[in-house]
């Protein structure tokens, strides 16, 4: 009996796994290739943040919470990286934070706009997003990913990612 509910607790487990491979909102506009992330986050502004928008360049999406010290420490190194090579490459934060919490994003955007003189892009967590699924996977710790020109993960890290290694992630593409 204890293997048989052992078995059954596996299956289920297994189940609720996100598929492997693309996942997110596709539009009819957009046509994925393989290997492309499709995802579409609630920007902040009229600049959005999703797949279809940030085509073209490589795009450093940095997975953030408003409250956490390390993506704020995240989010400084992003916002001076994006002063510098801002109009070469696309910059965003997304806060894995619940809607309720919008206004606490704001405030978090302002302050390293107003720190730094620059404006990153910020979307807001979907549900999948928030429960752990989506196409990056479960990104609700710190997390940069680093997206080549055509929508391709070419690198990962959970935890701080210092400027230099992003910029030698961007360097290999």
């Amino acid at each position: 009996m204890a293997l048989g509910l052992a078995g059954a607790l596996l299956c289920h487990a297994c189940s609720r796994r996100p598929p492997l491979g693309p996942m997110g909102t596709t539009s009819a506009s957009e046509t994925l290739r393989v290997g492309e992330l499709s995802y579409l986050f609630d920007s902040l502004d009229d600049r959005p943040v999703s797949s279809s928008a940030f085509r073209g360049k490589p795009t450093v999406l940095a997975f953030v919470a408003s409250d956490d010290l390390a993506s704020q420490a995240e989010a400084d190194f992003l916002a001076v990286m994006a002063k510098h090579d801002g109009d070469k490459v696309n910059y965003a934060l997304v806060a894995v934070e619940a809607p309720e919490r919008r206004e606490l994003v704001e405030n978090f955007r302002a302050f390293f706009e107003s720190k730094f003189g620059v404006s990153l892009r910020t979307g807001m967590a979907d549900k999948d997003l928030l429960l752990g699924l989506g196409p990056f996977g479960d990104v609700r710790r710190l997390t940069v990913i680093v997206l080549d020109a055509g929508g391709k993960v070419a690198w990962q890290k959970t935890g701080i990612a210092k400027s230099e290694e992003i910029r030698a992630a961007i360097a290999r593409l």
